[in-house]
């Protein structure tokens, strides 16, 4: 796929990597933010895009450092992320989106909801916490063991030396990012409530995320109410929805694009849930 627009913007410091899929101005539906995860770039969402922009608009780009957008001395955090986010839909004259991140842009897709609550339609978190105590503690031990060695040869190492051919800055990069996907965020729950948009919660069954956390979130955002317990049925969409893939760990469930698109469309979508005649 080709995009309609690509190239990089100044955003708040950055000289931000995007591209957006389809006609912004001239669309029935909701564009499409996807975020993509820690280390990723926008070519690692290709199978997601390509899913998604049969039927909206989809944006999609760099953060800091990832892919063609180039690291700056700027610190990184979850909030400067999604205030990034936040710049570029202005950038783009885009008022209003639904948004998909997974893993660190889940994160992101989060600090966007909450910071800019008016901008977010519809929010799709992905393997992502909003504490950092909703990762499994091996991950925060295997994020402090990073190193450049990790990376030789791989997409992550070859795009940044694209644009940045310094293995100093290389290596200040990946400190950043240890220092990020360490501490986490740390969302409280009252701002988990507080912003309007329907969400829908996906995880795998052997992710990162744990199942208890991912559950946490679902009803802090309204979801597993009494009335559809109690009736066995749902009568009109749910603010909240959960999905738990079975045997799916945390990378693979990036590869599920194509299972999970029937489910975020009608999410995306708001087709109302159906209640068969069983009697």
């Amino acid at each position: 796929m080709k995009p309609s627009i690509s190239g990089r913007l100044p955003i708040n410091g950055l000289n931000l990597h995007h591209e957006v899929y389809g006609d912004l101005r001239d669309s029935a539906r909701t564009p499409l933010l996807l975020i993509p995860g820690g280390f990723m770039s926008t070519e690692s969402m290709v199978p997601w895009i390509r899913g998604f922009a049969a039927e909206r608009p989809v944006i999609t780009f760099d953060q800091q450092g990832h892919g063609r957008t180039p690291d700056t001395s700027r610190p990184m955090s979850y909030p400067q992320f999604a205030d990034d986010a936040a710049a570029l839909l202005d950038a783009l004259g885009v008022d209003r989106v639904a948004v998909l991140g997974y893993s660190q842009g889940g994160g992101v897709a989060l600090q966007l909801a909450v910071r800019h609550p008016g901008l977010v339609e519809k929010l799709v978190v992905l393997s992502a916490t909003y504490r950092q105590d909703g990762w499994h503690p091996a991950v925060l031990e295997g994020i402090a063991g990073l190193n450049a060695a990790a990376f030789a040869g791989t997409a992550v190492e070859r795009d940044f030396f694209e644009h940045t051919p310094d293995p100093a800055a290389f290596d200040a990069y990946l400190e950043k990012m240890k220092v990020l996907g360490i501490n986490d965020q740390h969302l409280t729950d009252d701002e988990v409530r507080s912003f309007p948009a329907k969400t829908m919660i996906i995880i795998g069954d052997a992710d990162s995320v744990t199942p208890e956390h991912a559950l946490a979130m679902f009803r802090l955002r309204g979801g597993g109410g009494d009335e559809a317990a109690g009736a066995g049925a749902l009568r009109e969409s749910p603010a909240a929805r959960l999905v738990i893939m079975p045997a799916m760990s945390h990378v693979g469930l990036a590869a599920e694009s194509a299972a999970l698109l029937p489910l975020l469309n009608a999410f995306l979508d708001d087709v109302p849930p159906t209640t068969p005649e069983l009697f």
